[in-house]
């Protein structure tokens, strides 16, 4: 795929540390040619993601940005076109949060303060970053964006609580943002990955067991790794994939597929 994705310029965001999904897609799109650039919160996430980069053997510019502040999203963009000829190829969008303690107990008890937490910081900096990438995919003939979501945006799953909800709105707004955007020749599409050990994963009480679960019932009798969701976000974000817009592409063994 090196032809298909070499020179495409991409801005990742939320890279944590080397465990994060969004690093596996950035090392996928770096191993194939794609030159990348990085958005992170603050001081914590760059130490993370550049001691991710010094271990992988390359380096790429970092911006820091709360993708809540739309002030920061208009300077981020500034520094994106200042270091891609002021065009932009694809877009990840990796930001996620919540806090812990609405993940626990039952759904019904989520704050109003929670609740709102979690679709700002999740959802809505799609909607946000999405906006801000959009001149600089038109100035590139188009583009295309992606964002991560998970099965419980579906289906109940427990100790999941508003971020389920949440994601459930981030699908609801991929499909929206794609038929808004196409006019433009942007694609947006979701990867629903299956459960995979990130920092953000470890505040979900029961996590191994719902590895084990994956393990055992989907139809390839084993749980994903952050690896194959780089190279399925590498396809989406390609040309390859270029009559591809408004989906929700599962890669979780075949999970999603089983009932009992």
């Amino acid at each position: 795929m090196a032809d298909v994705v070499a020179g495409q310029r991409v801005l990742i965001t939320g890279v944590r540390n080397k465990w994060s999904i969004a690093w596996h897609i950035a090392a996928s799109l770096h191993r194939e040619g794609a030159r990348l650039a990085f958005s992170v919160y603050g001081e914590r996430e760059e130490g993370g993601l550049r001691k991710a980069l010094d271990e992988a053997g390359f380096d790429a510019p970092i911006f820091r940005c709360d993708a809540t502040d739309e002030a920061q999203i208009a300077a981020l963009y500034a520094q994106v076109g200042e270091a891609f000829e002021g065009q932009l190829d694809g877009l990840v969008h990796g930001v996620v949060f919540a806090n812990k303690d609405e993940l626990a107990g039952e759904y019904v008890a989520t704050s109003k303060a929670g609740f709102t937490l979690a679709h700002e910081s999740s959802v809505y900096t799609l909607v946000s970053l999405a906006r801000g990438a959009r001149p600089l995919m038109q100035a590139a003939g188009g583009g295309s964006i992606l964002t991560l979501t998970y099965l419980g945006a579906e289906r109940v799953v427990p100790n999941y609580n508003i971020m389920g909800v949440a994601k459930a709105s981030l699908e609801a707004s991929v499909r929206y943002l794609a038929a808004d955007l196409g006019k433009d020749n942007i694609r947006v599409n979701a990867i629903s990955a299956g459960p995979i050990k990130t920092l953000a994963a470890g505040a979900i009480a029961g996590f191994d067991t719902m590895l084990k679960q994956v393990a055992e019932r989907s139809p390839l009798r084993r749980a994903v790794d952050a690896d194959e969701v780089g190279d399925a976000a590498l396809f989406l974000l390609s040309p390859w994939a270029r009559g591809i817009t408004g989906e929700v592409l599962h890669v979780d063994g075949g999970y999603n597929i089983v009932a009992m």
